[in-house]
């Protein structure tokens, strides 16, 4: 029997037991007690893997594609990589890039406005204890479908009250005490009301922000300068469920639980800075059964041996054609990237894209040579996480003979250009986890608090939390769509639909499970299966029709597993935290003419 963990990039970073060639879960596990997604049980195991190195699509040794690869990394490199796989030892191709005087990114494709609004307001991003979720009175899950992307955590809230924020009625939403069924892209205005009313009615912690946030009051006078009328038109509710919501969390311990898709546009970081700012005025910080979870900060507290001084760009709009060559690890960038079509057109002028991953893509097909990779069950590791501050080292569980590991990519291209500096694997391992404090045999993030918060606010505690102060939105609404050839437009008022991109249940983005289905209303009067033309001012694509009566019917929803969706998003990057906006758009919906 061996132990180790799942890599893949979700909150829960699953405790993995392997015995006679069977994966299961670890009972033990502090959070996860023994389950597995289906992407660990099934989906690592039946999906075809790249196994033949290619040069210029021709099969190649590993040690030719790694020759020449090493000849054509340099000073005009650039290093793309995705994050299937949230390993530690991921980032060691960092060490070559500096060392070549290459080129990373910057931002992200994820979180990055959520967690600049975060630091804006608290100082620093902790993670809240899945221990103090479950010590909660009333759980409020805004924007964030745990069902899939945190289906670990629900053994955490049950019992509780529970209200649901989501433009979608989800599974979660379903069994909900309330859902609020939002308009896209109106959630800072529903904490800014939500706060307005808890001013109104004195139900706002006194005690606690005269301590830890004293400028409460000039929260008061911004919040004033929005109408409420125009907010509850806005979000598209009414006073009723305002004072629902109150009613369930006045004078209770309250938890929220929200998700990336709330920070997906260009106000991203208000947006994450408004509902913390409406937790600080119930004085939910530093108490127990109380707090905001997003994505925390994993690596906070840690000495990175692989953090390096290097130039970068914008990960969400990435200028490829500025590369002589161009290295993709682990990522689909030709599909996970916003304007994917800009995205190709750039990576077809790149004269040397390298492909470091585990399958063939669409990204891997632009590429001038494809080294094979191993996954986590073929390496060793260490997986943080950013759900919860428990560390676990991932061991090798089975033996790979085609694929090799990131640091065996490194130290391949290291000895065939004659760098020294490199350190053993085992070296940059025990650095990760002999930072780890050790409790009980469990290893435990640096950054571990028990009551994030309860000692004040910034990177040392004692400062205070700082209020959203500004608003800037000039989002302003899309150019009229084109029609496409051969297409005519259902709605004659040619009005649009608010673009709706959620995760799926058996993949991670496009790996795995992949999906061609368009999620309507049936108020549109589609049939089920029937085909449609989905498109956006930057690209189009065909899928089938699935009528859905949980969306509203200004939305469609396209799941993040469906290839070509991105054809559709914009470049768009958030005013804060260089992140992707890739909800900030509106799409038509067409049909052939017959």
């Amino acid at each position: 029997m061996k132990q180790s963990a799942c890599g893949l990039d979700c909150y829960d970073g699953c405790s993995i037991v392997y015995e006679s060639n069977k994966v299961r879960g670890d009972k033990f596990h502090q959070v996860t007690k023994g389950s597995l997604c289906a992407n660990v049980n099934v989906n690592i195991n039946k999906t075809p893997r790249i196994t033949t190195p290619l040069i210029n699509g021709k099969a190649v040794s590993i040690n030719e594609a790694l020759a020449y690869a090493a000849s054509i990394i340099n000073d005009k490199t650039l290093l793309w990589r995705g994050s299937g796989n949230v390993g530690v030892m991921q980032d060691i191709t960092n060490l070559l890039i500096e060392k070549v005087g290459g080129c990373l990114t910057k931002g992200s494709l994820c979180d990055g406005a959520g967690d600049a609004g975060i630091t804006e307001g608290r100082g620093v991003n902790l993670t809240l204890p899945p221990e103090q979720i479950e010590k909660s009175e009333v759980v409020v899950v805004w924007g964030r479908d745990i069902t899939v992307t945190n289906r670990h955590i629900l053994p955490f809230i049950e019992g509780k009250k529970l209200i649901v924020i989501d433009p979608v009625k989800t599974k979660i939403a379903k069994k909900a005490d309330l859902h609020v069924q939002l308009a896209p892209r109106s959630d800072l205005y529903l904490a800014i009301l939500l706060a307005r009313f808890i001013f109104l009615e004195e139900l706002h912690d006194k005690e606690w922000l005269d301590k830890n946030a004293r400028e409460y009051e000039e929260y008061y006078d911004f919040v004033r300068t929005f109408r409420i009328k125009a907010l509850l038109a806005l979000i598209d509710t009414d006073l009723d469920t305002i004072g629902e919501i109150l009613s369930l969390i006045e004078g209770r311990k309250v938890v929220f639980l929200v998700g990336a898709g709330v920070q997906r546009y260009s106000i991203g970081d208000q947006v994450l800075r408004a509902i913390d700012s409406l937790a600080a005025l119930l004085g939910l910080f530093g108490k127990e059964g109380c707090g905001v979870s997003y994505l925390g900060d994993s690596k906070l507290g840690f000495d990175d041996p692989f953090r390096v001084n290097t130039k970068k760009v914008l990960k969400a709009d990435t200028p490829f054609e500025q590369f002589e060559s161009v290295i993709i690890q682990g990522g689909n960038p030709c599909e996970s990237m916003p304007d994917t079509n800009k995205v190709m057109d750039r990576l077809r002028k790149v004269k040397n894209i390298i492909y470091f991953g585990l399958y063939e893509n669409e990204t891997s097909k632009l590429a001038h040579v494809v080294i094979p990779a191993k996954n986590f069950f073929e390496k060793d590791d260490v997986r943080l996480s950013y759900g919860h501050s428990y560390v676990s080292k991932i061991n090798q569980l089975k033996e790979c003979d085609f694929g090799i590991s990131e640091y065996e990519f490194v130290r391949s291209v290291f000895n065939i250009k004659k760098y020294d500096g490199l350190e053993s694997e085992e070296y940059y391992i025990d650095h990760w986890l002999k930072q780890c404090e050790i409790k009980e045999d469990i290893l435990i993030s640096k950054a571990y608090k028990k009551l994030p918060y309860s000692n004040g606010f910034g990177k040392d505690g004692g400062d205070e939390f700082v209020f959203l102060d500004d608003y800037d939105d000039d989002f302003i609404e899309q150019k009229k769509l084109r029609r496409p050839r051969g297409y005519q437009s259902l709605s004659c008022d040619e009005s649009s639909f608010w673009l709706l991109n959620s995760k799926s249940n058996n993949s991670i983005n496009t790996q795995f499970e992949q999906d061609n289905r368009v999620l309507v209303h049936p108020d549109l009067n589609f049939c089920d299966d029937e085909e449609v033309l989905v498109s956006s001012e930057y690209g189009e694509v065909v899928l089938r029709v699935k009528n859905c009566t949980d969306i509203r019917n200004d939305c469609v929803k396209i799941t993040s597993n469906t290839i070509g969706i991105n054809r559709l998003t914009p470049p768009t990057i958030s005013n804060e935290g260089d992140s992707a906006c890739f909800g900030e758009v509106k799409v038509r919906l067409s049909k052939l003419v017959l």
